[in-house]
Order: structure tokens, then sequence, then C-alpha cells
């Protein structure tokens, strides 16, 4: 491996999230805004939110679980080893490091971070929300691995620059399960970056809120932020997976035209938010577990060559 290349490659990817991963809740707010006939707040918005929590004493009241410290820190470290795993315009600087097994458990472990900090604050509501939280991560949570699964076995190999490369379609063609998938992952992506109908409730007094309720300062901004990222991680998966046509083309070119799929999709998730009211949870979890059965038909499909 060069290291060299690989390590140089990972930081930057690291910072583009960093710093595109607010500027992309900033435009899905401003967007829906517009859609809802508000002004709404600037683009820039989500980073003086951040700056502020930061900007904040870091107050603990009594004996704190040291997993409560860790879990907001492993939230965002997650985020950012995902982010050396994803081609976002050119290879992902990981793929000789890393395979598909891996990122599968990188976006199983930024799910259990949210699990992990509702389990050690030790609130009532902290747990009543995780249980919610928990319910719905068994069966969300399988979704992106079979998609993942699936294009390897189409690929014939778990290697990351073989699989987000549109390897759920196979070669030749466009099998059955690929085109099943496509429409799994599109219904269930709103779900993967947190938005509604499928959010986390923001205001208090709901009970989806509880994993997050004792956090607040720097760790709720570590949280925040760890958020915000998925959905740029998520969106580079899904361009690598369902539409990488055009990121293959020169530098810049092909870089734009990766990151122009991820604004594109990053407007389709806005558009839906704004225009779908919130599901509950008995709701999306019966939404969840459909998807999951047609997955898993699109999974035998796969292991024919369907």
């Amino acid at each position: 491996m060069n290291l060299l290349r690989i390590i140089p490659g990972a930081l930057l990817n690291a910072a583009l999230v960093l710093l595109l991963a607010p500027f992309c809740e900033g435009i899905l707010r401003k967007v829906t805004a517009l859609i809802q006939s508000r002004q709404g707040p600037p683009w820039r918005q989500p980073y003086f939110d951040l700056l502020k929590l930061l900007g904040k004493e870091d107050l603990e009241s009594g004996h704190v679980p040291l997993m409560q410290r860790f879990a907001a820190y492993l939230s965002l470290a997650t985020v950012l080893a995902l982010a050396g795993l994803v081609p976002m315009g050119f290879g992902a600087p990981f793929q000789e490091a890393g395979d598909a097994l891996l990122l599968i458990y990188l976006l199983t472990l930024s799910g259990l971070c949210t699990l992990l900090a509702g389990l050690a604050a030790g609130s009532t509501y902290s747990l009543v929300g995780l249980s919610r939280e928990m319910m719905s991560m068994m069966i969300l949570e399988p979704l992106f691995a079979v998609a993942i699964v699936a294009g390897a076995l189409h690929a014939g190999s778990f290697r990351l620059d073989a699989v987000l490369n549109g390897s759920v379609y196979g070669v030749p063609g466009f099998p059955w399960s690929g085109l099943v998938l496509l429409a799994v992952m599109g219904l269930s992506f709103q779900a993967f970056v947190q938005r509604v109908p499928f959010d986390l409730a923001e205001a208090e007094t709901e009970l989806m809120d509880g994993p997050l309720m004792e956090y607040s300062g720097p760790k709720l901004a570590l949280f925040k932020y760890a958020q915000m990222g998925k959905l740029v991680i998520y969106s580079g998966l899904f361009v690598g997976l369902f539409v990488p046509w055009g990121s293959a083309f020169p530098f810049p070119l092909g870089w734009l035209v990766f990151w122009a799929k991820v604004l594109g999709l990053v407007l389709l998730v806005t558009l839906v938010a704004a225009t779908h009211a919130r599901y509950r949870i008995d709701q999306a979890i019966r939404f969840f577990a459909a998807l999951l059965a047609l997955a898993l038909g699109a999974l035998v499909l796969a292991t024919y060559g369907l």
C-alpha cells in the first residue's frame, strides 16, 4: 500500500465531509423553507449552530459513565472513517486497506453509537427512546448490507472499487435484483439519513429524542455533526452503488459530476422531507419490514445472477 497516497486521500475525504455536511444541511433547511413558503434560516446557520454548541461549557452532573463521553466521539470518528471507504469523485483512499465487509461493520457501528449514548445516559426517557431506536435499527440497518452483499455477488469480489461501481446491476445488463434494490434503497434512504418522515424528533417532549436527551454542548455538537455527515456519506454510497456513471471521468470532471449527483440526491431528500408528515414508530417498522422482505428476495435473485 502507498501510504503517501492513502493518508492524504483519507484526510481530504474527511475534510470534505466536515466542510460540506453543514452546507448540505443548510441547503436542506433553506429549500424546505422555500417549499413551505417561509423565509427560513440562512444556509450558513448549521455552521453557527455547531460553533455555538462547541463553544458551550461541557457540563456534567455527578458521575458520568465513560461510555457516555466516549459515544459522542465514536459517533463522529466512525463517520470520518467511513469517508475513507467511500469514493468521492475518485477511488476510495482505503480501498486497499478495507473491503465491503468493513464498510458494513462501520455503517452498523455508526448507528450503534446512538444506542450506546442512550444506554449510558440511564435516563428513563433515554431508555424509552433507545428501545424505539433499537427496534427501527434492527430492521433498517440490514437493508444497506443486503445491497452491498448483492453488489459483491454480482462483482465476484468484496473489493470496494468493484462493489461501489454500480455492481448491483451486474455485468452485463440490468438484473432484476439490482432494480429491486434500487427501489428499496430509494424508499428507505430518508431513514438512513434520519430525515422526515423517519427522522428523530427534536422536540424535548417527544420520546424519540430520548437517546440524546442527556447531551448538550460539545458532545451534542459531535452527534449533530455526525448526523449531518451521514447525509454526505450515505449519498456517496448510494451514488457508488446505483448511479456511478460519469464519476470515472478524468479529474476534475468526474469529481464535479459526483458532487452534482450528491447535491441532486440532497435536494430529493429535501423535497420528500418537506412534503411528508412524520411516520409513527409502528408505521415505520412495518414499512421497513416490507422493504427488508423485498431486499432479501433480491439477494436470493442475486445469488442466481438474476
